[in-house]
Parts: C-alpha cells; structure tokens; sequence
C-alpha cells in the first residue's frame, strides 16, 4: 500500500482565516509623506504639552486628572524617543 504525506489541502477554520488577514494588516509598512512624517515627533510633543497645561484647567479632583498627567508624560516621552531615534549619529567621529 503506498501512500503520501501531501494527501489533501487542509482548508483553513473561519477564525484562522480572519487571524491571517489580520496579521497581513497589520503587519504592512504604512507610507507617509515627508512632510508629516517629520512632524509626527512635534505632534506627539505638541499633544504632551496641552494635555499637561489642560490639567491646569480642570476644577476638580477626579478620575480624569490621572488620565491627563499620564498621557501628557507619555506623549511626551514619546516625542523625545522618536527625534532622538531619528536624529542618532551613526558616526561616533564627527
């Protein structure tokens, strides 16, 4: 009896099929133009900045000062991580 291990295709569940596009999306270089692209880092220091000067407006104690402080100090850090990643010498000579 001869038989091989190719034998029939398996075909894919729903669920992988919707995990393998998914993964195709997501894992897809996204183009930006020149322009924005070297605005992204002042966008994210920019959005830092008024979150953190908005908490300066709230009258309030409550839960959306911690939210505030916290995304202002992340877009913040953000922004620096980004210029400085841009930004890096490759030559340690100049």
């Amino acid at each position: 009896m001869l038989s091989t291990t190719a034998g029939k295709s398996a075909t894919l569940s729903d669920t992988q099929q919707v995990t393998r596009q998914t993964s195709s999306l997501l894992g897809r270089k996204i183009w930006l133009p020149k322009l924005l692209y070297d605005a992204v880092p002042y966008l994210y220091l920019a959005s830092g900045f008024m979150a953190f000067f908005a908490t300066l407006y709230i009258s309030a104690w409550f839960w959306v000062l911690p939210h505030y402080l916290l995304f202002s100090v992340a877009c913040m850090h953000l922004g620096v991580l980004v210029y400085r990643r841009r930004h890096r010498r490759t030559d340690l000579d100049a």
